[in-house]
């Protein structure tokens, strides 16, 4: 059976820049691509634009295709890229000027169509633009938008390849799109091969986070070769859908069924993983192995898409500032109230006077300490609020005030600073048939539908039905760390975070699948108790997977927590303890 082999060399905006290289001259590849976007990197462009119009797109892909370009297009390598950002265009015009200073015809493909926000308030008064989570009408509040982009599919993309395009360089699409529309490509699927499109997703979806499918962002790093320098993924599609991931040879990392199943729980919801070109049923993957650093994927079923694509939306926020005490030796609890007591006393209104204030001790010290840091403890203070002076050098300056005046041996991290601007992040759904994808080849220009607007289906509303829980067995108790009968791996949708957990064997599963309710995790989880939690199983890959509501706030661009991405809540949920029968502990 004809395989595809695309190649990741990206996974945000900053990763590796050697990637490109090595996976163009570490092996064959039919496909380079990778994802340069997050909700995140859309607010950075949008400011690099106010900056100088010509940006607004990842320059580090056209730094990368430097040193590959002339490989690509003597091997026939095609390259597809979301980097375009908000200025698909322009990275475009950087990438053909790229080739014309190396002497390289090129043709580039430009998708776009995805930046809606001359059209927010026109959307928003007819109603067409709506709160993702809850279908509510959006309500501005006056503020103003910034950023609008629809998650566009990989049609566009396959539109330009079937013209001819070396290179094609998108704006806002999903993560999988860009691995989506080559295998659509290649195959000459249709739009209503939905399994296929499905199981293309899914390869999609394992291989854009780059080395966190290779042994990287791991519960199990111990057991990963190499794992200073893993190499990056790459998925061999078939023509029937089905899959393998894998790497290059002699690179570092490791490719295995459990590498592949925490990626697969990496930011998502439920069994239903909507795209815009289709809908993959995550219950449905079967994996196995397939020989070493190989992992099969098989099975993944499909069905329609939804009618609304996803909108991600950022407006004016307001600003935000932080500063780190350190409080060193004995009873930081103690040192904490007093620091905090002394710093509201200098502002006037206190406490009340910022919009919001999250307050963090990070760490706590050893008994009889041989290190200072071993003695230390962090005080962290973030505020934030709409009066730029209030949360800038009023607050920071009021900590610093208090340096003489406060607990025993104050000191902080850093002067005094300014607070820095925040956007709020806005989730929506817009009417497929509302966006209008273009796909321009040659100075060419055509009109390629969602498939959306024709051929829909819904989503399943989020469940938080709690699972019944399971009785202890009667027998001996251990309680132990979490993470001993489980991998996790977590992410952030916005103000949601997602946690997923996974078992390493049927038995482990089960158990883990009776005793892990909603209850359970309130407990495991501090924060957790006011919050909406929805728990979906997915049986197959042994795993579980929580979506948190508003853990995140707004999300990340506005969020003061310091895991603002809850990039880190799989490893502190692992590392609490719960009861496990004697009898798993083998």
């Amino acid at each position: 059976m004809r395989t595809l082999r695309v190649a990741n060399c990206s996974g945000f905006f900053g990763d590796r820049l050697s990637a490109a290289k090595e996976m163009v001259t570490g092996g064959d590849i039919d496909v380079l691509t990778g994802d340069w976007l997050a909700e995140l990197t859309m607010i950075i462009l949008r400011r690099q634009m106010a900056k100088n119009p010509e940006t607004g797109y990842a320059g580090t892909f056209v730094k990368q295709l430097e040193d590959v370009l002339g490989t690509c297009l003597e091997k026939g390598i095609k390259i597809v890229s979301n980097a375009g950002g908000l200025n698909p265009g322009g990275a475009a015009r950087a990438v053909e000027k790229l080739a014309g200073q190396l002497g390289l015809p090129v043709r580039v493909g430009v998708v776009t169509g995805d930046d809606i926000l001359a059209r927010v308030p026109e959307l928003i008064e007819r109603g067409a633009l709506t709160q993702l989570d809850t279908g509510e009408p959006i309500d501005l509040d006056g503020r103003t938008p910034l950023a609008a982009n629809a998650y566009l599919g990989g049609w566009g993309i396959t539109e330009c390849l079937n013209r001819g395009a070396d290179v094609v360089v998108t704006g806002r699409v999903t993560d999988a799109a860009v691995v989506v529309g080559p295998a659509a490509w290649a195959f000459d699927w249709g739009r209503e091969d939905f399994d296929k499109l499905a199981g293309a997703v899914v390869a999609g979806h394992v291989i854009e986070c780059g080395g966190q499918a290779t042994g990287g962002n791991f519960s199990f790093y111990d057991e990963v070769s190499g794992i200073e320098r893993v190499g990056f993924p790459l998925a061999e599609i078939r023509e029937d859908g089905s899959s393998v991931i894998t790497k290059h040879r002699g690179t570092g990392g490791t490719v295995s069924i459990d590498t592949v199943k925490a990626q697969l729980l990496y930011e998502v919801g439920g069994p239903q993983y909507a795209n815009p070109d289709v809908t993959a049923l995550l219950d449905s993957i079967s994996l196995s192995s397939d020989g070493d650093d190989r992992v099969e994927i098989s099975g993944v079923r499909g069905q329609a898409p939804p009618p609304g694509l996803k909108v991600s939306m950022a407006v004016e926020g307001g600003y935000r500032n932080q500063m780190l005490l350190c409080l060193t030796g004995d009873d930081p609890e103690g040192k904490a109230d007093v620091a905090l007591r002394t710093i509201w006393e200098m502002i006037p209104g206190g406490r009340e006077a910022f919009d919001r204030v999250d307050v963090e001790l990070i760490g706590r010290p050893v008994s009889d300490p041989e290190s200072f840091g071993a003695a230390t403890t962090l005080l962290r203070v973030a505020v934030a609020g709409s009066d730029q002076k209030l949360v800038g050098r009023a607050f920071s300056g009021a900590v610093v005030q208090t340096g003489l005046s406060s607990y025993p041996g104050f000191y902080a991290t850093s002067p005094p600073g300014s607070g820095t601007a925040y956007e709020t992040y806005i989730p929506a759904v817009v009417p497929a048939d509302e966006v209008t994808m273009t796909a321009e080849v040659d100075g060419e220009t055509i009109e390629v539908p969602n498939t959306g607007s024709s051929v829909s289906a819904p989503l399943d509303a989020p469940s938080y039905a709690d699972a019944p829980g399971a009785e202890l067995p009667c027998e001996a108790m251990r309680k132990v760390p979490l993470g001993e009968l489980a991998g996790a791996r977590s992410g952030d949708k916005g103000g949601h975070a997602n946690l997923g957990l996974w078992a390493r064997s049927q038995e482990n599963f089960d158990y883990l699948d009776g005793v892990l309710t909603v209850a359970k995790l309130r407990e495991l989880i501090p924060g957790t108790r006011e919050l909406k939690i929805q728990r979906h199983r997915l049986p197959n890959l042994w795993a579980i997977n929580f979506v948190i509501e508003g853990f995140l706030g707004d999300g990340v661009s506005s969020s003061l927590r310091l895991d603002a991405q809850a990039k880190g809540l799989a490893e502190f949920a692992r590392a609490r303890h719960i009861d496990v029968p004697m009898s798993l502990m083998r």
